[in-house]
């Protein structure tokens, strides 16, 4: 089994992948048929997302999905279904499983397309990775408005991290916006909710993890610069 976050690492790596057939058509087509190497690969994508990462089990209950509508009542026939509303929308996780419905629906039976949850933005939007929107794998924002529902793959959770033990912090690391070591995020985040934040502990250095920073340096009476560097660390974790 596998975490969230090794589902979006898998999906990551697909992105700007372009035309069919592919590299997930082909795969897809190798276990089920050559009549899917230039059929829509929404779902597809998906599917080998979960393949590749290890999360078959939890993302794909009932086997390789290419048929939106059907992935999505397996998630219903798990009881692991949340309907698009605004409120269920805004408490998606990163690594749920969205579908769309281009005509604003919730019904299952009209649902278009799927992509997968990689952060919550608010206000009933989500930032998502995707297959085949523009033939292509891309990053969408999208509304409650398009979105039918999400499934909720039982993910193995991660691990507690440790800090001092698991990422020793060196004077010279600077933990800052755009930062790419996805394991020292998370260790920020994870310390920053323990002081009361509500963050994502997603390992994304995005707006909201910066703003907690700040908040946080703001309150030690620190440089407001939105940077864990060694001052931030040492009042963080002591």
């Amino acid at each position: 089994m596998a975490t969230s976050s090794q589902m979006l690492a898998a999906a990551r790596t697909n992105l700007g992948l372009r035309g069919r057939p592919n590299t997930i058509t082909r795969a897809y087509a190798s276990r089920n048929g050559d009549a899917f190497l230039n059929a829509a690969w929404c779902d597809m994508a998906v599917t080998y997302w979960a393949r590749k990462s290890g999360a078959t089990s939890a993302v794909l209950p009932k086997g390789d999905r290419a048929y939106t509508v059907w992935h999505a009542q397996d998630f219903q026939a798990a009881k692991r279904w949340y309907t698009g509303t605004k409120a269920n929308v805004d408490k998606a996780k990163p690594g749920d499983v969205i579908f769309f419905d281009w005509g604003g629906s919730d019904s299952v039976g009209a649902i278009d397309h799927v992509g997968v949850v990689e952060k919550t933005l608010g206000g009933g939007r989500v930032q998502t990775i995707e297959g085949n929107t523009g033939d292509a794998c891309a990053r969408r924002v999208r509304s409650y408005v398009d979105i039918a529902g999400y499934g909720r793959p039982a993910y193995t959770a991660p691990k507690p991290l440790k800090p001092t033990a698991r990422y020793p912090f060196k004077a010279s690391t600077l933990i800052r916006k755009g930062w790419n070591d996805s394991e020292g995020v998370r260790v920020v985040q994870k310390r920053l909710n323990e002081l009361g934040s509500r963050l994502v502990v997603d390992g994304d250095f995005g707006p909201r993890t910066e703003t907690a920073v700040r908040a946080f340096q703001k309150k030690k009476r620190l440089v407001v610069d939105g940077i864990v560097g060694p001052k931030t660390w040492a009042k963080l974790f002591g």
